[in-house]
This record gives C-alpha cells, structure tokens and sequence, in this order.
C-alpha cells in the first residue's frame, strides 16, 4: 500500500505573532517559506514521490504544497482544494493575541476553549473584521463560527472517507498539505487516538509525517522526515 505524507503548513505571520488564525487567511513568513522548501527537500531525499496532492483553500497551506512540490520537481501532480480541510475556525477568538483572552476570562476557561476535545470558543460576531461570508472561495458554503476539534473532525472525516481514502486504495502515494488541528484530526482516526489525549498531539510546522499504510488504511509505520523538529507520535493502531 502506498505512503501519506502529512504536511502542516509553514510559519505564518499570524503564528509568528501568537495569534488565534483559524480560517483567517494568513500567509506564511520567510520561515514558513523555508520551512515548506526543506520539507520538500526531505521528501526528495527520501525517496518519497507523491502521485496525488490534497489542500485546504487557505494560502499558507496552498504555498506549502506549492513549495514543496517544487524542490522535488512535482508541479505537475494533480491537486484537488477543500474547505473540509481548513483550519479549525477560532470564532470570536480569531485575530486576538493567545494572550489577550486569558485577561478577558481567566487562563483556565481559555484553556478549555484551546484544549478541550468537544468545547468550542464563544461564536464569531456579527461585527468582527475577521468575517469570511464575502469570500468567493467560500461562496455557498456555511461558514462556521466557531469549531471545537470534535466538530472539526466532523467535517474531515467525510471527506476522507469520500475523496481520499479511494485515492489511496488506488495505490496512490498521497500527500496533505494542511494545518494543526486538520491534521491532528486525521491522526486521531487513523492511530485511534482517545478522545480524551487527542489535543496532546502536536504537529510541528513544515515538517513532513510520512505515514505507510497497511490494506485497511491501518498505520503500520509512521516518522517525522525531521528529526530535530519532530514531536511525539501516537502509538500504532493494535
């Protein structure tokens, strides 16, 4: 069975600057740039050759794979674009610095707002500067106001299950290009991460996660190409 590749974008400016991003367009910084190149690179030193690509409709990840594909001189894959795997939407948290809640609420309530599997943040207001409802990328779409990472699951899983998973079965090696809690949802099914320590699982930026895939779509290997920025992975499936 073929290999995924997992790619959570670079550095953007929003993650530079410690602000909740979600489904604001942030672009990435030079380290981001960086960071997707040598992501790239890695994939190419490895041996690793992707047939088909997946993104989500937001720019740092969309550069991400652009950049990447390009170091390993992949321009030409097909790339198929999807909201369902967006970033986690923020609600009325979108823009602010991760400081700024914690005065307005206390460090305790912010932290079950970030970390908690099923409690979304307070919805987006009608009045927020952060409001994507004229995006034409979105147009027709429902825009969230606020995500927990269970609701976030709810919109990656079918569209797993619908466009990538036959991909897969196909024996295509495929690679994700997209964004902490995305991804971090795609791993919680695909190691059967608990409910309960699925918001333990970090995924660093830039630094590709290959995966190789059993005839059900099991993990029964998986690695950060680097080492240095790499965090820790939930146990394989049994």
């Amino acid at each position: 069975m073929p290999k995924l590749i997992l790619t959570r974008h670079g550095q953007s400016q929003w993650n530079l600057e410690n602000r909740f991003t979600g489904w604001w367009d942030a672009d990435l910084t030079e380290k981001g740039v960086a960071e997707a190149r040598k992501g790239g690179r890695l994939l190419s030193e490895a041996g690793i050759k992707p047939r088909f690509a997946f993104t989500s409709l937001q720019t740092r990840a969309i550069r991400t794979l652009w950049l990447g594909l390009e170091e390993m001189g992949l321009t030409w894959l097909p790339v198929e674009k999807s909201w369902h795997l967006n970033e986690r939407h923020y609600g009325a948290l979108t823009g602010l610095d991760k400081g700024e809640p914690a005065a307005r609420h206390g460090a305790e309530q912010v932290h079950i707002w970030r970390r908690s599997y099923d409690i979304p943040p307070p919805a987006m207001p009608a009045d927020s500067p952060y409001l994507m409802t004229g995006d034409p990328r979105y147009a027709g779409i429902v825009i969230p106001q606020a995500e927990s990472l269970k609701l976030t699951l709810e919109r990656v899983l079918p569209y797993w299950q619908a466009s990538i998973v036959p991909i897969l079965q196909a024996g295509t090696e495929t690679i994700i290009s997209a964004h902490g809690n995305s991804l971090r949802a795609l791993v919680k099914h695909l190691f059967r991460v608990p409910d309960e320590t699925v918001t333990d699982v970090e995924i660093p930026t830039g630094n590709p996660l290959v995966i190789d895939l059993d005839s059900k779509l099991s993990p029964t290997q998986a690695r950060y190409l680097d080492g240095d920025r790499a965090s820790k992975l939930p146990a394989l499936p049994a």
